[in-house]
């Protein structure tokens, strides 16, 4: 009885310390979290892939990391040229943007987004999204699909729970 109350507690703990890492990260070696690759000087291809199915957490942490490379080349702005949702490597969505109605990533005009909370099969799913990105300075552009940069970062950067 001692040993399987010992394998349990094992076990307990094994779990937590897999629930608990953040969804947020970069992904190593082709697995879990986001990457980049640059295309142009101005341009990048951003990949954020996640267990489970949900479309719109996957999207918001995309466009994160857009946010956050913008910031980090010393750019305002960023276009999203591309997009692009897999939900076990099938394909939902492909479109050059087209976005839901809600929550704001911070782009001038009607507030529109991707976030709209989807979620498909039974959470052993794998989603991915790959957006294309261009990088801007100054004014920000009044065309669809351009996002200040410091706002999507501050809307969606993850936060400390007190």
């Amino acid at each position: 009885m001692l040993k399987f109350m010992g394998l349990m507690v094992t076990a307990v703990l094994f779990l937590s310390a897999c629930a608990g890492q953040p969804a947020y990260r970069e992904a190593q070696r082709g697995g879990f979290g986001y990457s980049e690759r640059q295309i142009t000087d101005e341009q990048f291809r951003v990949n954020f892939k996640a267990r489970g199915d949900n479309i719109g957490m996957a999207l918001d942490y995309a466009m994160l990391r857009a946010s956050e490379l913008t910031l980090e080349r010393g750019y305002d702005w960023f276009r999203v040229t591309n997009r692009e949702t897999f939900v076990d490597r099938e394909r939902v969505s492909n479109s050059h943007v087209g976005f839901g109605m809600g929550y704001p990533y911070g782009r001038r005009g009607p507030s529109t987004n991707y976030h709209l909370g989807l979620t498909l099969g039974d959470g052993r799913s794998e989603v991915e999204v790959n957006l294309e990105i261009r990088l801007g300075r100054g004014a920000l552009p009044d065309e669809e699909n351009v996002y200040k940069a410091n706002e999507v970062f501050e809307n969606l950067r993850p936060r400390e729970e007190s």
